[in-house]
This record gives C-alpha cells, sequence and structure tokens, in this order.
C-alpha cells in the first residue's frame, strides 16, 4: 500500500474515513446531527490550511487511510479563525454554552481553535491525526503514516510532535505507546490522552 501526498480530489475519502473511524476508532456515522461535522472539525482545517502535510495511504487505488496535522500549531490556530472558521460557521452557528450535547461539544470546538494552546502542549509545537480503516489497520501502515508525517514536520522546523486520543480508544493508547510516544499531562484534558514525541523519531526509531 503505497503512501503519497494528499491532492485534493482526495477530500472525500479523507472525510469518509474521518467519520468511518470517529467514534473512538469505530464508526461514527449517524453519531452527530452531520456526518461532515466531525471532519469539519478534524480533517477539514487540515485539508485546507496545510495540504502539504497531508499524506494519505492507498489501497488498490483506493485511499484506505490518512495522516495530517500542522508543524505549527499556534500559527495553525490563527490561520483556523481567520480563514477556516469563516468558511463552516454558517453551517455550524455558536451555541449557547456550556455544551452537554455530543454535537454541542463538537460545535464549540470548531468555534474555539484555541483549545490546542494548552501550555503543556506549547513546547511540542507540531500535532497530527491519523486514522485507517479496518482493513488497513495492524499491518504497519499507521507507523508508516507516521513516520512520514514526523519526518516531514521536521523538515518544515518543528522539534516535537504531541497528539490526543481518547481515553477509550485503547487500541491508539497501544499504538503510541509501541511507537515510543511518551503520555503528556495535559490539565483539565478529561476524557484524552495526550502523547509527544521528538520529530526526530521519523527517521532514527521507526525505521
Amino acid at each position: 500500500m503505497p503512501v503519497r501526498p494528499y491532492q485534493p480530489k482526495d477530500r472525500d475519502a479523507v472525510y469518509d474515513i474521518c467519520v468511518r473511524t470517529g467514534a473512538a476508532g469505530q464508526d461514527a456515522r449517524g453519531h452527530y446531527l452531520s456526518d461532515e461535522l466531525l471532519a469539519d472539525v478534524y480533517a477539514g482545517p487540515y485539508l485546507a490550511l496545510e495540504p502539504q502535510l497531508a499524506f494519505v495511504l492507498e489501497e488498490g487505488g483506493h485511499v484506505v487511510g490518512y495522516v495530517l496535522g500542522t508543524a505549527h500549531t499556534a500559527a495553525f490556530v490563527e490561520a483556523w479563525r481567520a480563514r477556516w472558521l469563516p468558511r463552516v460557521a454558517s453551517r455550524y452557528p455558536p451555541l449557547v454554552e456550556p455544551a452537554r450535547t455530543g454535537d454541542e461539544r463538537l460545535i464549540a470546538t470548531l468555534h474555539h481553535p484555541e483549545w490546542m494552546l494548552a501550555p503543556e502542549l506549547v513546547p511540542h509545537p507540531a500535532h497530527l491525526h491519523v486514522d485507517l480503516l479496518p482493513q488497513a489497520q495492524g499491518a504497519g501502515h499507521g507507523r508508516r503514516l507516521v513516520e512520514t508525517f514526523l519526518a516531514a514536520a521536521a523538515a518544515a522546523g518543528a522539534p516535537s510532535l504531541h497528539l490526543g486520543t481518547g481515553d477509550t480508544n485503547t487500541r491508539a493508547l497501544r499504538f503510541y505507546e509501541r511507537l515510543g510516544f511518551q503520555r503528556l499531562p495535559v490539565a483539565g484534558a478529561e476524557g484524552t490522552t495526550f502523547f509527544w514525541c521528538p520529530t526526530a523519531m521519523g527517521g532514527s526509531k521507526f525505521r
């Protein structure tokens, strides 16, 4: 299965994979008011703002996995608010907070990208999201995608990276621990476990 740079034609496939793996690694279709809501938070901003740091995994000409992210989270948050939020805000108007339902929490996340700037995360400026369909899991392809992103983030000047995954996504937790990522305590991060690693791992430990 080749890994290659993202192309605009891959957008719908990436959105589909994001939703089909969006419930702690399981299918999240039908969980929210719109299947696109989840991907408009966790995939769309990256494809629109930093497509050069998005990569896809192919099987038989079909996209079955991806990795995407940013090398500089603080700048990405500014771009999200200035360039991404105006594109989607009309579909998801801000709600009266505090958020109570899953839909409301996602919409609040969309309108408040500053949540990515927790003090504990700032020393690790890059971050990523990686997702694979079930048929592509368990064969080392996730490792290859992460390695590809780490090398690209290092080339873009990021010394280290962070990521978060749901506490109930035990498969993802084990995956990052096997790769050698270190857990990163973040105050107030209920339900999410954060990890970090140096981007240099993309060219050393993963090989």
